[in-house]
């Protein structure tokens, strides 16, 4: 019982069981405790048993070399150990910088975005500067290697690059803004809640979210309902017999229209116009105006013509049965 190693292994078994329970009682964060319960005890354990030095040594040994340039497996776990605590702090270091930028109100909402957008680039470029310091390279020998891959990368991933780009493009010329109500050229519409490097993000009136490549924004055609002026005009057509008032069907859709809660007294109030002299009936339409960017414009248009309904069946006014002309 007396012996060295006895006590030297009953101290470095303690030490171990010492180092587990802190990380299970003080370290809460999921993914830390983790790293350390499955990265940090064998590291801990190697060096308390005196083999640390021995294996360090070995893993050394096993490289890969061409030229000037030496990647050891050491050396790669190293990094990827390093690597995933950089990335993680980048991250976190990214998500509140950008949200201290964002909540900047004295500054408009486009220059925030690109200011975010230039801090999250910053970060992750200075991670992978000190990523490649970790593994020991000589920067100078990978200028080669790396106009190559550059260029190889270039036509791989040339959408990824293009998305990316547009991306710099809308945040630069201001033609996007979070918060806009889009409307695609295919007719997908929603309003903008994010520009991320890659895609934006459209939030659609039914809670679904839509994400648009932002190369769409640049090369196809697309209708900003809210680029400068959030307040739109639309209009409902619909059809009344010939022997009805008119002056008085006029007024009658003006006042439904205008007890609408989103429709807008400004810049004009909801107005009845007579549109044309159809077979069936005469054809109006009740104009009215809205801010297109608070909620999806098409609710609008249904919420009218209910209006108009309801009133004109309140007057004991019929709308014309459409009949179908049949083609020869």
């Amino acid at each position: 019982m007396g012996s060295s190693w006895l006590v030297r292994i009953g101290q470095s078994l303690g030490l171990v069981f010492l180092l587990y329970a802190a990380i299970n009682r003080f370290i809460t964060y999921p993914v830390i405790n983790a790293a350390c319960r499955w990265i940090g005890i064998p590291v801990a354990a190697l060096y308390v048993f005196g083999f640390l030095d021995d294996v360090t040594g070995w893993l050394d040994s096993v490289a890969f070399e061409a030229g000037n340039i030496r990647l050891s497996a050491y050396a790669l776990i190293k990094a990827g150990l390093f690597g995933g605590v950089l990335f993680w702090l980048g991250r976190m270091s990214t998500s509140a910088g950008q949200k201290v930028i964002r909540d900047q109100q004295a500054i408009d909402i486009q220059t925030r975005e690109l200011a975010a957008k230039f801090l999250e680039i910053a970060i992750f470029f200075i991670v992978g500067i000190l990523l490649l310091n970790i593994l020991g390279l000589d920067l100078t020998a990978l200028a080669v290697f790396g106009g190559a891959l550059g260029v190889g990368l270039g036509f791989g991933l040339q959408q990824i690059a293009s998305n990316f780009i547009s991306g710099i493009i809308i945040l630069l010329e201001r033609s996007l803004k979070i918060g806009d109500h889009i409307e695609m050229e295919d007719g997908k519409t929603g309003t903008l809640r994010e520009i991320n490097m890659r895609s934006s993000t459209l939030s659609t009136d039914d809670g679904k979210e839509i994400m648009i490549p932002n190369e769409k924004f640049v090369t196809t055609q697309f209708t900003n309902w809210t680029k400068t002026d959030r307040l739109q005009r639309f209009e409902v057509p619909f059809h009344v017999p010939y022997d009805c008032d008119l002056r008085k069907v006029q007024k009658i859709v003006a006042k439904a229209v205008a007890a609408h809660p989103q429709v807008l007294g400004v810049p004009h109030e909801p107005e009845c116009e007579l549109a044309d002299f159809a077979p069936h009936g005469v054809k109006l339409q009740a104009g009215y105006w809205v801010d297109a960017g608070s909620d999806d414009v098409k609710d609008y248009d249904s919420d009218i013509r209910f209006l108009i309904w309801e009133a004109l069946k309140a007057a004991k006014i019929e709308m014309p049965v459409v009949k179908e002309v049949a083609k020869p």
